[in-house]
């Protein structure tokens, strides 16, 4: 390993900034792709920071869904690594074990597995006579079943980090250190100058994986990265002889109630806790000042102290552990972000600043996110979707202050049990809130959406009240039925403020959305349903477009999306040189929204303006006065009944409640939230982006060919794409289940069963109040496509009987209008 005196170049197609092994794995896949002037920068040395005083923990399981692909192509890579390179890795694969010592943790892996049987990893539920022979130390007395993955294991960081680079040159990668990048210039087409103690050098785009450095160089251009540093331990003993009289080495073992995990190391034991968020120490001084300049290879001073309980929960679980003594104690910094998940990908508003930083798990991360970033930077778009990822779902309101008391509470619930529908409390509410929140707060259990608090279901009186999280049904359950049936047969109001708005205007302001969205551009006055295609055709997004005035145009998003499609967005206008303005307007707006069968009639009271259905058509959009307060009213419900999305100033969100409340009292107006709006939308046939449609599908087998028109003469992104997959016809498509089950429902990501085998997946689900019964929607092979197909949907270890249903369940209001006007009945 030689440092570099000089750069031997001033240009570069990309530049990494930074080191560790998630930087190292990124040049090794883009020259391996063939990318040619691919360049790294490392301040002191490869592997400083993070990476060189990691665990070095593998494993294919992961909560989530698409992250269990970087996993899984992680691990595939560092098999191989060694014979590609010559630079062994010391990966060693004894499989991991998940302890469940409580119920409630049997169901939680029983959970997991549905979710997992659909993905090509291997995962199995095992009984404790199976526990117990796989890893013979364990006190029995405390195990009730494990999660079993064979293939995971642990791998030394360092040595992974040099095969990587070591691999990167082979395919022509320059890396460069110690090169300190001492600031970062954007220049007026795009590109960047990258300026270093050894020159300037310019670049197509620069990548920051710094680590916890990422911060500084996030500074440079004028990013606050929402990044703490937070104090790892784990602890290595002396040779304990029961370990060593075993034959072959022991799976690694994560005991959840416990929180720590622990794993075989030589002929002794390694295991590494994660504190509550009271123990838990940040180094939260880096924030304030900085990392201090010499920092790379230091530890921090080890507290046992703070550990001590899990040391003790470990002696309990693993008997032999209390005889050893500890030869070691490693205390050093990880970067986490607010919700431990990194963020990766290109960043809203700054042209050409990628980012791969905030890994708490770097190790497992790096090899699959290196290939994933490699591929989205040479494609154009994501290999597959990993919008939980997305560096764009912070903004504004993630404060220094949001960002730590986040970081604890993420790290002390590394191991919480991880229920459906989850909310985390610590930093919350952000500066972010709707204009109703103070008036609602205590009326409702409050759910965190993109920084803002939206109100997922309503108390009733004499109801069980807070946050109560389960596997099963639950106490929103019985609530959320009585504001389903306020909306089907009253009327109700709802707080959509969170969805992210732009407004979009100028010359060419037409021809953009023409070129971006897939259906055809709405007329003054009038509303649709937009999606922007991916150049494969996949569903980047799905927006309610507007036009409100001749080429002025409101967009609406759901509100995880905001920034995401904003980027998108940014990007099209820059590469086509589009005269518009677009204006982000999600946080100057409220939004409220009115549906069921007295809507009209309340709004009605409350303008001279005519509301009948001649006059205000069904997907009209027009600026009214309602108790003389300025709205824009778009005659849509995502509830599929009689209803208005009223748009507003956020300072008059109150006011315009206030009116609606007195103006429906006589009706018996009342609120309902986004659990009923979702039982509504399920009950009606509606995909919801991120569920029914993502980067992983694409909008036919969605089953959205309404909305796309691939005959208007306008090449819209996707166009191509999308013709080629009508030409070779569909593999799989959306199905609408109906579910017979007991006392729980489908959430979406479950395994769907035919004839003994895992045959596609749920993508959402819930409990119909209307028929009774649960619904979901899932991805099937077409073969099995057709309705009246009988399937099972596998939810908490049970495979429960499912039956295709012609769709939707209920008929949308305007269609039930259409059909009684013909004098039809309509299905309802």
């Amino acid at each position: 390993e030689t440092s570099s005196p000089s750069l031997g170049k001033d240009k570069a197609d990309t530049i990494i900034i930074g080191g560790g092994c998630v930087g190292v794995s990124l040049a090794y896949h883009l020259a391996k792709a063939g990318l040619k002037d691919v360049v790294l920068l490392e301040k002191s040395e490869l592997t400083a920071g993070s990476t060189w005083h990691a665990a070095g923990l593998t494993t294919y399981f992961h909560p989530g869904i698409n992250l269990k692909k970087i996993h899984s192509y992680s691990i595939k890579l560092y098999e191989k690594l060694e014979e590609e390179t010559g630079q062994a890795v010391g990966f060693h694969q004894p499989g991991s074990i998940r302890i469940a010592s409580t119920p409630t943790r049997v169901d939680e892996l029983k959970y997991q597995m549905t979710r997992a049987g659909w993905h090509p990893i291997e995962q199995y539920l095992i009984t404790p006579e199976k526990v117990k022979e796989l890893f013979p130390l364990l006190n029995m007395d405390m195990v009730l079943a494990g999660l079993y993955n064979p293939g995971d294991g642990h791998i030394d960081p360092y040595s992974l980090t040099m095969a990587l680079a070591a691999g990167a040159r082979k395919y022509g990668a320059q890396l460069h250190y110690p090169v300190q990048v001492t600031n970062l210039n954007s220049q007026s087409d795009g590109t960047w100058e990258v300026e270093t103690p050894l020159g300037i050098l310019r670049a197509k785009r620069i990548v920051n994986t710094a680590g916890f450095w990422a911060r500084e160089i996030g500074k440079m251009v004028g990013l606050q990265h929402p990044l703490i540093p937070v104090h790892h331990q784990y602890v290595v003993t002396s040779t304990i002889p029961e370990v060593k009289a075993l034959k072959t080495e022991l799976p690694v073992i994560r005991d959840l109630e416990g929180s720590y995990y622990l794993r075989q190391e030589r002929d002794g034991l390694l295991f590494g806790p994660y504190e509550s968020e009271e123990k838990m120490k940040l180094q939260d001084s880096w924030v304030t000042n900085g990392v201090p300049p010499g920092f790379g290879k230091e530890l921090f001073e080890p507290d046992l102290d703070r550990i001590m309980e899990h040391i003790e929960a470990a002696m309990k679980m693993v008997p032999v552990l209390k005889n050893a003594d500890i030869v070691n104690t490693i205390a050093g910094p990880i970067t986490y972000s607010p919700d431990i998940l990194p963020m990766v990908g290109p960043h809203q508003g700054v042209r050409n600043y990628w980012v791969a930083i905030g890994f708490g798990y770097g190790i497992i991360h790096a090899g699959g996110i290196g290939k994933y970033l490699s591929d989205w930077i040479l494609e154009g778009e994501p290999p597959f979707d990993l919008i939980e990822l997305d560096p764009n779902r912070y903004g504004k309101w993630t404060t220094t202050e949001y960002t730590a008391a986040k970081a604890r509470e993420s790290y002390g619930f590394n191991n919480n049990v991880g229920y459906p529908k989850e909310e985390r409390f610590a930093g919350r509410p952000t500066e972010r809130t709707s204009g109703l929140y103070d008036l609602l707060k205590t009326k409702c259990s409050m759910g965190f959406h993109a920084g803002w608090e939206q109100p997922h279901w309503f108390y009733k009186p004499g109801g069980e009240t807070g946050y109560k999280p389960s596997f099963r049904r639950t106490n929103w359950f019985d609530p959320v039925g009585h504001e389903y049936k306020q909306v089907m047969e009253k009327v109700g109001v709802i707080d959509l403020s969170p969805f992210g708005k732009f407004k979009v205007k100028g010359t060419d302001s037409v021809k953009l959305l023409d070129h971006l969205f897939a259906n055809v551009v709405p007329k003054v006055g009038s509303t649709n349903i937009s999606h922007m295609l991916t150049p494969r055709g996949k569903v980047y997004a799905e927006l309610t477009v507007s036009q409100l005035y001749p080429g002025e145009f409101m967009l609406v998003t759901g509100s995880g999306s905001e920034l995401h499609d904003l980027r998108w967005i940014e990007e099209e206008v820059t590469r086509g040189g589009y005269k518009v303005e677009i204006e982000n307007m999600t946080d100057e707006m409220g939004v409220l929204g009115v549906a069921g069968p007295y809507a009209r009639q309340i709004l009605q009271k409350l303008t001279s303006e005519d509301l009948s259905d001649d006059s205000f058509k069904f997907l009209q959009a027009r600026q009214v006065k309602l108790s003389d307060i300025a709205v824009t009213a778009i005659r849509i419900s995502y509830t599929g009944e009689l209803g208005w999305e009223l748009y507003h100033r956020k300072e008059d969100s109150v006011s315009l409640y206030s009116a609606l409340m007195e103006a429906g009292h006589k009706e018996g107006i009342d609120n309902f939230g986004t659990y009923a709006l979702n039982v509504l939308r399920l009950e009606k046939g509606f995909r919801a982006w991120g569920a029914e449609m993502n980067c992983d599908t694409n909008p036919l087998e969605a089953g959205l060919e309404y909305f796309v028109k691939l005959n208007k003469s306008a090449d819209f992104t996707g166009k191509q794409a999308l013709k080629q997959i009508k030409a070779n016809q569909l593999k799989r498509r959306l199905v609408y289940l109906t579910l017979e089950t007991d006392n729980v429902d489908p959430e979406g990501n479950e395994s769907v069963w035919h004839n003994g085998k895992v045959i596609g997946n749920t993508t959402s689900g819930c409990f119909s109040y209307s028929a009774q019964q649960s619904l979901a929607f899932a991805y099937v092979p077409t073969e099995l496509s057709k309705v009246g197909q009988k399937l099972e949907v596998e939810l908490l270890g049970k495979n429960y009987p499912a039956t295709i249903r012609q769709e939707p369940l209920m008929m949308t209001e305007p269609t039930r209008m259409r059909l009684q006007r013909r004098g039809e009945s309509p299905k309802i």
